[in-house]
């Protein structure tokens, strides 16, 4: 691998880099492969298919694992079942620093701005309390069904995926305790598991990228309360997106930087800004990871809260129609919202928040979409499969690693199971919904989820 020689002559300098060290891991071919576990579905990894004699823990991230090589993915059903998420691992260190700059036991507002795929949401709604509420946004459309698909997946109801510029959040003035922005950047840190990212790297694109990043944050910020926490991160190395990108901030918008405690066993290289404000750079040659830079920051000034008026009240299920949702769910603290025929789930106690969201934001995705009402009946919808909602009394079909390969095919299968509705599991882990008739099994594994390859024996 060529690496730019602008970029080299730009690092040069800076605390940590060692020109030969850093050469000589991106020669190296070495590929880090590295999952975070889902605590609301399972326990740990000894759970998964790649157990604890082949993995070891990402030391920053409490449920983060490395693995020694990287499996298929796509042929493991936990992995359809939201069980665990692919993510690369210096990017799990956005745990630290919000476990170190806030209290996630307290109820909290927080906005995950440049989300999808999903990595840091589905991380930040696990590290959350549930009273807390999470909105997960993606500007490209495209990307933001991406993003949504792996909130479903995970299972969590306190989430609301939005597809809105920055900009659209400065209505919400003041509104959230803490806004993680991983900013799109130049990529630089990603140039071991991208290599056409070499070949697009530019020190004008990277000019290009520092002039967004300024943008995207001075848009997000007035949605920031007083005394909030704001989150910033890159997958680069170039001083121009990372600490020159700290110092106007805080120049800037009068932001207080935050100190991060890590352990020297970690490998990270804490860098004080020529400004002196603190950030934290991940050279790959020194752990193990990709490329990665972060920073967080307090708000000092004071912004005036929005005064934001509920346009009426968003339609709530029917007393005739209670009965026939709850007995699908576990239905303790939550309203069942109908639109036209589709039923919601939202938690009771972000009831108010949701309407105004969807009110004053493009909202694709809220809470748990529970199914569809037809003739006084409910077709249920893959989110509620997937979700954490669903009644215990409802029939699993516990399907062998073959049978569930194929329904994640959405291919016909065979089981000896109650007629009805029940929900496809492999190792009691739900995947998704089938119709047992007399005669058949009808699969209602989602068309755009189902796996497309054919496994090879």
């Amino acid at each position: 691998m060529q690496l730019p020689r602008q970029l080299i002559e730009s690092l040069a300098g800076i605390k940590g880099f060692d020109e030969d060290g850093f050469k000589n891991i991106h020669q190296s071919g070495e590929q880090i492969t590295s999952a975070r576990f889902n605590p609301s579905k399972i326990s740990g990894i000894a759970e998964l298919f790649f157990n604890e004699t082949r993995a070891e823990p990402v030391p920053w991230c409490r449920n983060g694992f490395y693995l020694k090589d990287r499996p298929s993915f796509t042929f493991d059903p936990l992995f359809h079942a939201g069980c665990y998420y692919v993510q690369e691992a210096s990017s799990m260190f956005v745990e630290q620093v919000l476990r170190q700059t806030t209290d996630t036991n307290f109820p909290l507002k927080v906005l995950d701005l440049c989300a999808a795929p999903g990595g840091k949401s589905t991380h930040l709604q696990s590290l959350i309390s549930h009273e807390s509420l999470l909105v997960s946004n993606e500007v490209i459309r495209s990307r933001a069904n991406i993003l949504k698909d792996n909130i479903i997946k995970w299972g969590g109801s306190n989430v609301v995926v939005t597809n809105n510029d920055p900009k659209d959040f400065a209505k919400l003035s003041g509104y959230f305790d803490v806004i993680v922005v991983d900013a799109p950047c130049s990529g630089s840190g990603l140039f071991r598991r991208d290599e056409n990212a070499v070949q697009e790297w530019s020190e004008d694109n990277v000019q290009l990228c520092c002039q967004r990043q300024q943008r995207i944050l001075a848009d997000a910020l007035p949605a920031l309360k007083e005394t909030g926490v704001l989150i910033y991160s890159t997958c680069s190395f170039s001083l121009r997106e990372d600490e020159e990108v700290v110092d106007w901030l805080v120049n800037e918008f009068g932001l207080q930087s935050l100190p991060v405690q890590t352990d020297a066993a970690w490998g990270i290289t804490d860098v004080l800004t020529e400004n002196q404000n603190h950030c934290y750079r991940f050279w790959p040659d020194k752990l193990k990871g990709e490329g990665f830079f972060i920073a967080a920051f307090r708000k000092t000034s004071t912004e005036e809260l929005a005064k934001l008026k509920l346009k009426g009240v968003i339609e709530k299920a029917s007393k005739k129609d209670l009965p026939v949702i709850e007995k699908w769910l576990k239905a303790d603290g939550l309203e069942f919202i109908l639109n036209r025929n589709t039923v919601y789930a939202w938690p009771a106690v972000h009831y108010n928040d949701m309407q105004l969201l969807l009110q004053n934001l493009r909202v694709i995705y809220s809470g748990t979409l529970v199914g569809e009402l037809v003739r006084d009946k409910l077709v249920p919808d893959h989110a509620l499969g997937m979700s954490l909602l669903v009644n215990d009394k409802i029939v699993k079909a516990n399907l062998n690693f073959d049978d569930a390969i194929a329904y994640l095919q959405r291919k016909d299968i065979a089981v000896s199971a109650e007629k009805g509705w029940q929900l496809a599991c492999y190792n009691n882990h739900p995947l998704g919904w089938m119709n047992v008739l007399p005669n058949r099994v009808n699969n209602y594994y989602p068309k755009e989820l189902r796996i497309l390859k054919e496994r090879i024996a």
